[in-house]
């Protein structure tokens, strides 16, 4: 009772020391990268960057309306204002902790959370936004090939690796629907999960044979099936978040074609869609923060197999991750610790009035 209540009393102090150490973490591993970016900044034409900032305020205005269109198909119309600011929180929690997007969809759920959002709907919201992001970049990916193939850098490896994608994207897309589209299927196999991995955690700690609670998650799939199929249900009306997740990927890359342009170089644009596309995927699985390292590695070797020399691939991916971050990491670190402060002020109106009453 004592270290539960010394938890829920330090709650935020240990939230902002678990933050501060990952924001440390992620400056120690971008270093070099922050050193070659600002020795570069003065080879290229600066205005030019300045076009980011236009770029990214377009692309979190894209993630709140298709936010706002997702909610409203289950029911809950939620403030423009407020669901921007989660998105900037929500993309510094993404950068900052090394979880694949694990942790901004954990975030985005107790972010959301109250009488009428529970976890498990701000869950599904969250999970729907990755799969229209990843169905919408579809469409990227095949203007992407054509373009490659127009100048004669369509070879068999970047055919083979647009091809391996786009299946990827399909099925995953399918076994998702397939799985949580019905009831026995969903609950078999997250019992299943739960089951596997408290199975794992017994080994290490034998006096607790149901660390988590199989009823509990039972519950909570369940949640996640009946609005899933709210949400298809009115399916036609997925057609305006399909196209704000479709803005989303479109700015994306256009920032990165922008550091190109302040390099003063034209390059396909359909090579950085495809490197853009792969980094992503192999940055879902990075250990580092935002996948640093892997990201930047993967971007870079795509880029120079489609035809961009190394020369100019290598500073150019560098500076734009770099950039993006430092336009992306104060916003929402700033909004981030706010929603901090507001939670714990309203656990301590809370507690008062509990005490008030007794």
């Amino acid at each position: 009772m004592d270290n539960q209540s010394f938890f829920q009393r330090r709650w935020k102090l240990i939230l902002n020391i678990i933050t501060f150490i990952a924001l440390v973490i992620f400056v120690i591993a971008i270093r070099d990268q922050l050193g070659q970016t600002f020795s570069n900044l003065a080879k290229v034409h600066a205005w030019v960057l300045l076009l980011l900032l236009p770029l990214q305020l377009l692309n979190y205005h894209a993630q709140t309306k298709m936010y706002q269109g997702l909610f409203l198909l289950v029911g809950n119309k939620l403030k423009y204002n407020f669901l921007f600011r989660t998105s900037l929180e929500l993309n510094f929690v993404n950068q900052v902790f090394p979880s694949g997007g694990v942790t901004g969809i954990s975030y985005f759920g107790v972010r959301l959370r109250n009488n009428e959002i529970t976890g498990g709907k701000a869950t599904l919201i969250q999970i729907m936004k990755l799969g229209l992001l990843f169905l919408s970049f579809e469409i990227l990916l095949i203007l992407g090939l054509f373009l490659l193939a127009v100048e004669n850098h369509a070879s068999n490896m970047i055919i083979l690796v647009t091809s391996s994608i786009s299946t990827l994207l399909i099925v995953g897309t399918l076994l998702f629907a397939m799985i949580i589209g019905s009831q026995r299927r969903i609950k078999a196999t997250f019992t299943s999960i739960t089951s596997f991995i408290n199975k794992a955690i017994h080994l290490v700690r034998p006096h607790h044979p149901e660390t988590i609670s199989i009823d509990r998650i039972e519950h909570v799939v369940m949640e996640l099936h009946n609005n899933y199929k709210l949400i298809t249900s009115n399916y036609r009306q997925l057609r305006g978040p399909f196209l704000w997740a479709l803005l989303i990927n479109v700015t994306e890359v256009l920032k990165i074609y922008v550091v190109y342009l302040a390099f003063g170089e034209f390059v396909n644009i359909g090579a950085i869609i495809l490197a853009y596309s792969v980094a992503n995927f192999a940055g879902l699985v990075s250990v580092m923060p935002g996948g640093v390292g892997v990201y930047e590695a993967i971007m870079t070797g795509v880029l120079i197999a489609a035809g961009v020399p190394a020369a100019l691939s290598l500073p150019v991916t560098v500076m734009y991750r770099v950039l993006s971050t430092l336009i992306q990491i104060p916003p929402g670190y700033y909004f981030y610790q706010k929603s901090i402060h507001s939670k714990q002020d309203a656990d301590a109106k809370a507690e008062e009035m509990i005490h008030r009453d007794e």
